[in-house]
């Protein structure tokens, strides 16, 4: 078994922020670190003294973060003087045998569950290893999963992730890395073991043996267990020039789920959405609107309310300025203009035959690309379809919309795009498949609401050119209902406790079981912010001439702070080199498209490599821009701290 100690997840990371008071107190620093503050998290058991020699303390809300500024031994103990941010306020003592270090702010999320098994915390790395080195690991496991079924414990198992899909959003926990490394497992797949300690904000639960359950709070599905659930499925359609067969095929397909639902009496539970869009109107104000809602799903009643709220929308009476069009428009009103917290099942179905313009181009209405937009709909819960009509007439244009839609319809819950093109735009092609995917979803919504199984019932009619896409249906519909069980019963993570687990499926070692956050503060994501939009204006420079990139880089990085006798050095040929993200991206593992980068590989790459490099920085400014400005985002982890140190959960493939 090939193995790489990940030492990277053991670093913690911390951009400069002290505050303008000379005399304030500076929490310790981590070993061989200038920047990187000693942190903790407290349990359930901690108490907080005033004096080290008090008898009794006062009860620590758990799972807070806390910052270690003086640590002393005493009885054979050792105590820490923490405080609850880094800007010199002690709050007191607590014994450093309640806490459990955290000298970094990277965490794990569960992925949800829909089609791999529940993940398992094992007492012990070996207990995981002999799992993970095996070649035929079911034989192991089954066991194990037998065991856990009936609420039996388990040798090696301390506890298993609830059944239900749980909402980092809705219901924050932490599952901070203490330790790993990466391992090829017995299949020949790369993956990580990791020790972590399982913190989420509830009490501890404790068995009758006196350890964390071994089994999950859910029951299995059963009958009326998703009696409410409700599904809104949004069109997001182009209605530029050579639209209206579409527009018109699209409204009759849901005219007809429309008639199937109403027959069952299921319109409460399936309510259709309208949006369109178009191009900037700074090009021609007679296209009327760059985006548009026609039907919000939360006020349509039924059919005929539908086709007369959709009936106003035709093709634009004049060209765009591009082949391109203001998809991500259309995107992003769907979903902030329309209110999807009541809807247990979330669906947006774009339709175009064009490419997206992308978010750093004068005419784009919204300053995305696919990746923000796609991380603000897992964000919300709605899950991305795009049927991409590829005409003749944009036989140049198609190979950039494939890779823009595939991007924005990748879905988190079943790690697949949902980009469905149609050939040569075919509109009988193109109909079948709005038709299969409408009846579809709907069905899916009607059996959960019956309270029947959703696995194997999509739909009985057999289509080999469409079987994929009611398949992905299908799976997505389930990821929905555990995400909407999971939310309603408020289900949260297994209780405190150190244990080790695999981040990818035992059984499909290709489906990942938890997803790194990187939790940044204000500060810190602002710092990110500024350096990575220097470093694309000096990539934009570099466009002329890479020698002017890389000595403007230098004098960056100077003004920095940066030895500038280092920064001369011939060592120095890489951006990670010179300093310029600081300690707090140091060995996170993630593969940066930056840090690596030298001024030859600079030079050798494509101008439209480097185009594209630039694009991707100034995106990602974007994004961090929205996330600095929505306050509902922003995560406490301490009482009582500054809200400087509030943090907001960045996913890695967001650094630079």
């Amino acid at each position: 078994m090939k193995k790489t100690v990940l030492s990277t997840l053991l670093i913690g990371f911390s951009l400069t922020c002290l505050p303008l008071v000379s005399s304030a107190l500076e929490p310790l620093k981590q070993a061989g670190k200038t920047t990187l503050y000693q942190r903790v998290l407290s349990t359930p058991t901690c108490e907080l003294k005033k004096n080290i020699n008090d008898a009794t303390g006062q009860p620590v809300p758990a799972f807070s973060r806390y910052y270690v500024y003086e640590r002393k031994n005493e009885s054979n103990q050792e105590w820490l003087n923490v405080g609850p941010d880094s800007y010199g306020k002690t709050v007191g003592w607590i014994n450093n045998s309640c806490a459990i270090a955290w000298n970094m702010q990277l965490t794990l999320v569960f992925t949800n569950p829909v089609d791999r098994d529940p993940l398992l915390f094992f007492k012990d790395k070996a207990s995981l290893s002999s799992i993970v080195d095996a070649d035929k690991p079911e034989t192991l496991l089954k066991p194990i999963r037998d065991a856990l079924k009936e609420n039996k414990p388990s040798a090696q198992i301390l506890a298993q992730e609830p059944k239900e899909f749980v909402d980092f959003k809705s219901n924050f926990y932490l599952l901070p890395i203490l330790q790993g490394e990466e391992v090829m497992n017995g299949q020949g797949f790369y993956e990580r073991i990791l020790e972590v300690a399982s913190v989420s904000k509830q009490q501890t639960i404790i068995n009758k043996n006196n350890q964390p359950s071994t089994s999950s709070s859910s029951s299995d599905d059963n009958t009326n267990q998703v009696a409410p659930f409700k599904a809104a499925i949004v069109f997001v359609i182009d209605s530029t020039i050579s639209m209206d067969p579409y527009i018109s095929r699209t409204k009759e397909a849901i005219e007809r789920v429309y008639q199937r639902i109403e027959k069952e009496h299921l319109q409460d539970q399936v309510k259709f959405g309208l949006v369109s869009f178009r191009s900037s109107l700074k090009a021609s104000d007679k296209l009327e609107f760059v985006s548009k809602v026609f039907a919000d799903p939360n006020q349509v009643k039924n059919k005929d309310e539908f086709k007369k709220l959709s009936a106003s929308l035709k093709q634009a009476s004049v060209s765009t300025a591009y082949y391109a069009e203001d998809s991500y428009a259309g995107v992003a009103q769907a979903l902030n203009d329309i209110n999807w917290n009541s809807f247990g099942a979330r669906y947006m179905i774009l339709i175009t035959d064009a490419s997206a313009i992308p978010g750093d181009d004068k005419l784009s209405s919204t300053g995305m690309d696919a990746a923000q937009l796609r991380l603000e709909a897992q964000h919300k819960g709605v899950a991305i379809y795009a049927l991409h009509l590829k005409t003749p007439s944009g036989e140049k244009d198609h190979q950039v919309a494939a890779s823009q839609y595939s991007d924005l319809t990748y879905n988190d819950f079943i790690h697949k795009s949902l980009y469905y093109p149609v050939d040569a735009g075919d509109v009988n092609e193109f109909g079948k498949k709005v038709d299969l995917l409408a009846q579809a979803l709907s069905e899916q919504v009607k059996l959960a609401y019956k309270g029947e199984s959703s696995v194997g019932n999509a739909l009985n009619a057999k289509d080999d050119n469409n079987s994929n896409m009611l398949n992905d249906a299908l799976l997505l519909s389930k990821a929905m209902q555990l995400a909407y069980l999971g939310d309603t019963k408020g289900t949260k993570a297994p209780s405190v406790f150190k244990a080790w687990i695999a981040d990818k499926d035992f059984i499909k070692p290709t489906i990942p079981t938890a997803e790194p956050r990187i939790l940044l503060t204000k500060s810190q994501l602002s710092d990110l912010s500024d350096i990575v939009t220097k470093i694309a204006n000096a990539a934009n420079d570099g466009l002329i001439s890479a020698d002017d990139m890389f000595s403007q880089l230098r004098s960056v990085a100077a003004a920095m702070g940066q030895d500038p006798s280092k920064l001369k050095s011939d060592s120095v040929t890489k951006i990670a080199d010179l300093g310029l993200l600081g300690e707090y991206l140091d060995n996170i593992p993630y593969k940066s498209d930056v840090t690596g980068l030298d001024q030859e590989t600079w030079k050798s790459m494509s101008g439209i490599e480097q185009e594209k490099f630039i694009r991707n920085l100034n995106s990602k400014v974007r994004y961090y821009q929205k996330c600095n400005a929505d306050v509902d985002r922003w995560i406490s982890l301490s009482e009582g701290s500054d809200p400087r140190e509030n943090v907001y959960p960045i996913p890695l493939e967001m650094l630079p």
